[in-house]
């Protein structure tokens, strides 16, 4: 199953086997991971409740 990332990015959700909320320098991004390689990443968001709500809506 594909999902659309952002107007360019389409990941397929069949092959990750993590998803990670991580606090970074300038802000929280969600990480995709295929075993330990990091695959793709999210946007940058403001709080973590901000990153789940896009993460909720992008796997329904």
């Amino acid at each position: 199953m594909f999902i659309e990332l952002n107007e360019r990015v389409y990941l397929n959700m069949d092959r990750v086997t993590r998803i990670k909320i991580d606090e970074v320098q300038d802000g929280i991004r969600v990480r995709f991971y295929e075993s330990e390689m990091q695959v793709a990443k999210s946007q940058k968001f403001d709080t973590v409740k901000k990153a789940k709500k896009w993460l909720a809506e992008i796997i329904k």
